[in-house]
């Protein structure tokens, strides 16, 4: 294979990608429909010139058997005054007009035939329009049910920009909070190592802890009065419950 060969293919294979792409299949069926219904109106109009010249010969053949008959009437009516040589004349008008009949029943014929075969074709074109009209239309129908299939297939997947844009919003929502949390987080950290202290906090770390240590201190120590306070009540309460079973 040539490097031209080859190029031509790549170039073919890229128009023809183009055209499938930018072609409306819907479009298509009704422009080729559009087409058949001008081909039937043409079809029409040559089926009624040719009706036309038809009907033109058979006037013309009326006419001129009109003429044989008034020939030979006249024909006739020469014999009948004895005028044998104005009988020859009318009947020699006669034969013309005969041939001429002739004539004209031959190319009648043809039309005639034109005609016919005219009418079958239109006949067949028409049946064939309804046809393929009604192709069109369930064609046009399943094709619609599949792009809606595939519209709702690629918003399920993602692939579309429908969900696929609120997917990474989502995303990107969720590592934002995720950042801000990790931040609360260290932060809380470094407030309780010291490192961050309020603004408005003007006590020095010393002081900081050892008010830590005197809460603790004092929780510690409350605790331990409570402890004493409820031993102490314990014997108490023993002593009245010894005295109540006694009695």
């Amino acid at each position: 294979m040539s490097i031209f060969t080859h190029a031509s293919e790549i170039l073919e294979a890229r128009v023809n990608h183009f055209l499938n792409k930018a072609e409306d299949p819907a479009e298509t069926l009704d422009l080729s429909y559009e087409k058949m219904i001008e081909s039937l109106q043409d079809s029409k109009r040559h089926l009624a010139d040719v009706v036309t010249e038809r009907i033109s010969l058979e006037n013309q053949m009326a006419q001129a058997q009109k003429a044989a008959d008034k020939a030979e009437a006249d024909a006739k009516m020469a014999l009948g005054a004895q005028r044998e040589d104005l009988a020859k004349a009318a009947l020699g008008e006669k034969e013309v007009a005969l041939q001429k009949i002739a004539s004209l029943q031959a190319a009648h014929d043809n039309v005639a035939a034109q005609a016919q075969k005219l009418t079958d074709y239109e006949q067949k074109l028409q049946e064939r329009i309804e046809q393929f009209r009604t192709q069109k239309e369930v064609m046009k129908s399943q094709m619609e049910a599949a792009q809606s299939e595939i519209k709702v297939g690629e918003s399920m997947t993602g692939i579309g920009d429908g969900l696929a844009d609120a997917g990474d919003a989502l995303r990107r929502a969720q590592d934002r909070t995720a950042q801000m949390q990790a931040k609360a987080q260290a932060m809380d950290g470094l407030m309780a190592a010291g490192v961050l202290s309020d603004p408005l906090d003007q006590r020095s770390q010393t002081d900081k802890d050892l008010d830590q240590l005197r809460a603790s201190s004092g929780v510690d120590a409350d605790l331990a009065r409570l402890k004493a306070e409820m031993a102490g009540q314990e014997p108490k309460n023993a002593a009245k419950d010894d005295d109540k079973a006694a009695t």
